[in-house]
């Protein structure tokens, strides 16, 4: 049997180490289209504050695994798939032929439609390439404008906060990481940067960036204008999908899987970024671009790739954030349902300490949290989401106070165990 895996990140290195174990007879080739070892792109922001070199962002850190393992490392881009031959063509023009093909490609960072975009001094920050670009310019001192605000803004921002730069970050949206958090608890994460000494402009776009002299010029639809040395793009991603067209697999802004991960072609199967998969206590298929959802779908994958039945339980949002110091996390259905539908919620703030928790409930069970400066709850939330625990007199008592959230726990998921 001939496995062909397209992306070596973490979903497509676990799906080959799982292959192994579970199929250790079938030839198995992990496609990359970067060169060096597969890496983490999660750890690129520690590579920025300078907390590691680059051998740090291997998911490996033995040179010899992959082949100790009898995983074949090829370099090359997927151009297009022929599922009645079974076979990829690369980019290059050579074919490489399967029996089983996971799409594991990841996403690509979204290139606005900004004049100036391709200027020296513009870069995302999605590769190593792009890392080395950005900390050579991004020095103490230097102006830096940030295009985006949303998950991985932030992240991007807290490794630039590190680097002692002087941190402009504007967001087209009504508030920061709109996709992961209620308003209320993005104003407290806003007000919480500014008092760091990063300014937020939110409800703005980037017009234009031009040179001005020896540096570049950043003008906003809201009028404001910026200098910088640095600018960075991080406004959003967009699934690696395009060798796909004329296939037969299905696609809608991401391949759609199964509980199997398996694709509408059969013997093609898709984990991580690039993955629509069903959602954990929802009828939608979704895409949670984190790692450890990408690590487990990937499992699952290899898993009935290697002709062992395993079936994912729906993909849960796990977010979990440090931005400048200030932690947030979102899990679940964290924009709840309406109240015809079962929902009810209950919000508390606390302004001064940049404390926010709120808890989404349906029926008698909580569906989906979300907390900023607050760390105790988050396994307990975990619990109480994918336990489907019903809470009893305890949905009341959680109404009354969020705070009681261990209680709850002890009282029902433990009793229930």
């Amino acid at each position: 049997m001939k496995h062909l895996i397209l992306g070596n990140g973490p979903a497509g290195v676990v799906a080959a180490e799982t292959l192994r174990k579970h199929a250790p007879g079938d030839a198995i080739t992990l496609l990359g289209d970067e060169p060096g070892p597969p890496y983490s792109r999660m750890a690129i922001p520690y590579l920025l504050m300078g907390d590691i070199e680059v051998p740090g962002t291997w998911l490996r850190k033995d040179p010899s695994h992959y082949e100790r393992l009898g995983i074949a490392l090829m370099a090359g881009r997927a151009a297009s798939v022929d599922t009645a031959r079974r076979e990829v063509r690369l980019e290059t023009g050579e074919t490489l032929a399967w029996d089983r093909l996971l799409v594991a490609t990841g996403s690509r960072p979204n290139r606005p439609p900004i004049p100036g975009i391709d200027l020296p001094g513009v870069h995302p920050c999605w590769t190593l390439a792009d890392a080395h670009a950005i900390a050579a310019r991004a020095r103490k001192g230097s102006r830096v404008v940030q295009m985006g605000a949303g998950f991985i803004g932030c992240i991007i921002m807290e490794a630039l906060a590190a680097r002692g730069v002087d941190l402009v970050v504007v967001e087209m949206g009504d508030r920061m990481v709109p996709r992961m958090m209620p308003p209320r608890a993005s104003e407290l994460m806003q007000a919480w940067c500014a008092r760091q000494g990063v300014r937020v402009i939110t409800g703005a776009r980037v017009a234009e960036i031009r040179t001005s002299g020896a540096h570049l010029a950043v003008s906003l639809t809201d009028g404001q204008s910026f200098p910088a040395d640095l600018v960075i793009s991080a406004t959003g991603v967009t699934p690696n999908t395009d060798f796909l067209e004329g296939s037969g697999v299905d696609c809608d802004q991401g391949v759609l899987v199964d509980e199997r991960m398996e694709s509408s072609v059969k013997g093609i199967y898709a984990a991580g970024d690039v993955s629509r998969a069903p959602e954990f206590d929802t009828d939608r298929k979704i895409a949670y671009a984190i790692q450890p959802t990408a690590v487990e779908q990937a499992r699952i994958a290899a898993l009935n790739m290697a002709g062992r039945e395993a079936v994912s339980p729906g993909a849960l949002a796990m977010n979990v954030l440090d931005t400048l110091g200030l932690v947030s996390a979102s899990f679940g259905q964290w924009h709840g349902v309406p109240h015809a539908q079962g929902g009810a919620w209950v919000e508390e703030r606390d302004v001064d300490r940049f404390r926010y928790l709120r808890l989404e409930f349906k029926g008698e069970r909580l569906i989906g949290a979300t907390s900023v400066g607050l760390t105790e709850h988050v396994g307990v939330i975990r619990g109480l989401i994918q336990g489907r625990v019903a809470l009893g007199e305890w949905k009341q008592k959680l109404l009354a106070d969020p705070s009681r959230l261990m209680e709850a726990y002890l009282a029902r998921a433990q009793a229930a165990s």
